[in-house]
Formats: structure tokens, sequence, C-alpha cells
């Protein structure tokens, strides 16, 4: 790749977090479509109000913390470090669609770091990849800084879901931008607290999120993996 890692890590990060980036996000719901078939997220209020608790409590939170522990590990190449946070996140999945939608992603931008852009990889060790691990520990070889890889990873969760919710007809576009919109304030608060945050800070109590998730496996009809 021509060129230093300063020159390109910024359009780098705006590129991994780009719908066009080949990890399946598009796929999974993270339970949402189960909310919605259940009647627990009803228009823009509803949308918000859904997507702020998973900022504030559930799992935008945890894997926001999974992406500074392991950006740091790819800062100081520290293999056991980024190890010991990998395991956790794999281990923190509630549910089998969970685990899938952490590994499938994970896996996916892994191989495609490796593909395409080789300076960006980090040394990761054998066998399934927890998404925020591989980003938080790519954006730290590609030297982005940490705030940003943060700011990035949870804004592209968020528009992610809000997405979903779109094709799930819960809000139309119009609203799903007012959706995202207002909850930038909120993705900035999250990435500057996990910025400072350590592997103890894990934690949350979006419970409903996660039995959506669980529920989200035997639901007869449905169009997202997850």
């Amino acid at each position: 790749m021509p060129g230093s890692k300063a020159g390109w890590s910024t359009l780098a990060l705006f590129a991994w977090v780009s719908p066009a980036f080949p990890v399946g996000a598009y796929t999974y719901s993270h339970g949402l479509e189960t909310a919605v078939d259940e009647g627990l997220v009803e228009g823009l209020v509803g949308l918000q109000a859904w997507l702020t608790d998973l900022i504030d409590h559930g799992a935008i939170r945890n894997d926001a913390i999974l992406v500074a522990a392991t950006w740091r590990a790819g800062r100081d190449k520290d293999v056991a470090a980024f190890t010991e946070a990998n395991d956790l996140a794999l281990a923190l999945c509630p549910s089998r669609e969970r685990r899938l939608e952490a590994v499938g992603q994970g896996n996916a931008f892994a191989t495609a770091i490796r593909a395409a852009w080789p300076d960006a990889a980090f040394a990761w060790p054998e066998g399934d990849l927890a998404y925020p691990a591989a980003f938080g520990s790519a954006c730290a070889v590609a030297e982005i800084d940490l705030q940003s890889s943060l700011e990035a990873f949870g804004l592209a969760f968020i528009q992610n879901l809000v997405s979903a919710a779109i094709r799930l007809g819960v809000v139309g576009q119009t609203d799903g931008q007012r959706v995202t919109a207002g909850l930038v304030p909120q993705v900035h608060r999250l990435a500057a607290m996990s910025a400072g945050s350590a592997l103890d800070d894990l934690g949350g109590c979006a419970q409903r999120s996660d039995i959506m998730a669980l529920r989200h496996e035997t639901l007869y009809s449905r169009l997202f993996r997850s």
C-alpha cells in the first residue's frame, strides 16, 4: 500500500465502517427483528429509545469497551492481551445468533483486512475473532486514534440497526436519519467513556434485547440472521 499510514488511516476508517465493506453487517438485526415482531419497537420514538438503551446499557457499550481494550493490545503488539479480550468478547455472547453475529463479522473483517489492507493486519491468533476485537486491533495497527475508532464503530453499529429498522418498516428513510442524528451525541459520550475503560468495566442490563436475540432463533419468518 503506497504512502505512510498517517496518510491513509482516516480514509481507511471510512472504508472499514462503510456498508460496502464485506463483513455482512446488513444481514444482522441484533434481535431487533423479534422486538418489532412482538410490538416492542414502534416508530421513531420507540426505535430511538431501544437504541439508546443499547448504547447506555447493552451490547454497544460493551463492544466499545472491547474495541478500546483490543486497540491498546494492537498498539502494544500484545497478542496475549488481545486473546484475553477476544475470548471474553466471545464468552459474553448471550445466544447462538449473537455469537454468529460477532464471529461472522469479525472473521470476515480480518479476512478483508489481510487481503486488501495488509499493513493494518494484527497478528491475530488462530480461531474465531469477535468483530469489536478485530476492528479495534486493526485500527491501532493502522495508527488510527482511539477516539475516532470508537466513534466510527459506535455510529456504524447504530446505522446498521437503523437500516434494519427501515427494512422492517419501523421508520422511513427520513425518520431513520433523524434517529441517527439524535444519537450522535450519545455515541460521542460513549466513545469518551470507553476510551478510558478497562475490561472490568464490562457489564450491562439490556435483558430485553438479549431475550429478543434468544427468541429470534425460533422466529417463524424472518429477514435477518440475528
